[in-house]
């Protein structure tokens, strides 16, 4: 404890972007052939890093980036799982006991990590779970623990007789938390710098109301934080959003939505912020459909092509009719000041 509370950063620079470290463990009450009996994954921003499974014994990389690592580094953390495995193991038989579980599928889930601001701030967090649903969060200032349900009254008593629990938990995420989070930035070097923008496009979509729902579609952006946003004029509307998802390439996709009066799509404007942007980006239906207005300039043009191949060829007949006919008075056909040629050119051309 006392070199963890201790313990000093080393003063280096930290990256212009927010970034996290954080790990997910999972204790089963029931586990099976197909299910660990405890699982633990870690992460940095969205990538994971580093997997234990109670089934295979040991931790293992799961970023190329950790190859570096050396056997010291994965014996250790080994034996560190296997400690958390234990002590999961305890907390979840108890919380059964408390919620009157003497059987069947149960769950204990924890989540902490730290995360560094673009502006050199940071924050820690550490949850507790129980199946699935929150049951027990720090409160790192206090270094008390709020509990989500009633029933976790009585785990929140039980951790707070031992109050080097929090204060443990505190000077993890204060000092080797943020330690780590800086050492596995400098080994995974520009995957964790790049940017890459977002693809903006609006679609419509009928609304049983009569009316027109708008879908602001952002694709292909890295990293996973952005902000969209539905407005008419300088008013922000209320809006749905989905949850951002993976894209399957190493980037992220999400949509916000919006009811607009059918006819009016062109008042409306979605606007995109993020960090591969150096200004709020704004896209309105029209601008988001080009392609619909060239069509109608394409459509305009080919009419235009062909009623004026028709006139053209009206005039070559005419004229070819003019050189077989006399005209009035003797005048040449030729001619091309001959008036009956003048006129009859005039009248279709």
């Amino acid at each position: 404890m006392a070199e963890l509370a201790h313990l000093k950063l080393e003063e280096k620079p930290w990256p212009t972007r927010t970034h996290l470290l954080h790990y997910y463990y999972l204790t089963l009450s029931e586990p099976g052939p197909s299910l660990p009996k405890f699982l633990a994954v870690g992460y940095v921003d969205d990538q994971p890093f580093i997997r234990f499974d109670s089934r295979v014994g040991k931790a293992e990389p799961q970023a190329p980036w950790m190859t570096p690592m050396d056997a010291q580094y994965w014996e250790t953390e080994t034996r560190k799982h296997e400690k958390w495995a234990e002590v999961q193991q305890v907390e979840m038989w108890t919380v059964m006991g408390y919620h009157n579980h003497s059987s069947g599928m149960h769950s204990t889930q924890r989540m902490f990590g730290c995360e560094i601001q673009e502006d050199g701030s940071y924050r820690g967090f550490w949850q507790f779970g129980y199946d699935g649903q929150d049951h027990l969060s720090l409160d790192l200032e206090t270094l008390s623990w709020v509990s989500a349900e009633p029933m976790a009254m009585r785990t929140k008593h039980w951790w707070e007789t031992e109050r080097c629990y929090a204060e443990y938990d505190k000077a993890y995420l204060e000092g080797p938390c943020l330690a780590s989070l800086h050492r596995y930035l400098e080994l995974g070097g520009q995957r964790f710098s790049r940017r890459e923008p977002p693809t903006v496009q609006i679609t419509e979509h009928s609304a049983k109301d009569g009316g027109t729902t708008l879908r602001c579609w952002a694709l292909g952006f890295y990293p996973h934080n952005i902000l969209l946003s539905w407005w008419l004029g300088e008013k922000e509307l209320d809006s749905e959003y989905a949850e951002t998802r993976p894209s399957g390439d190493g980037t992220y996709q999400t949509w916000a939505a919006v009811w607009v009066p059918a006819g009016k799509e062109a008042q409306y404007t979605c606007r995109v912020q993020h960090s591969s942007l150096n200004h709020t980006f704004t896209v309105s239906w029209e601008s988001s459909h080009p392609g619909l207005t060239a069509a109608v300039i394409s459509l305009i043009l080919v009419l235009l092509v062909v009623v004026g191949g028709v006139i053209l060829t009206k005039c070559i007949q005419a004229r070819n009719k003019e050189s077989y006919e006399q005209a009035p008075g003797g005048e040449d056909p030729h001619n091309s000041q001959s008036p009956a040629r003048a006129g009859a050119t005039q009248l279709i051309c």
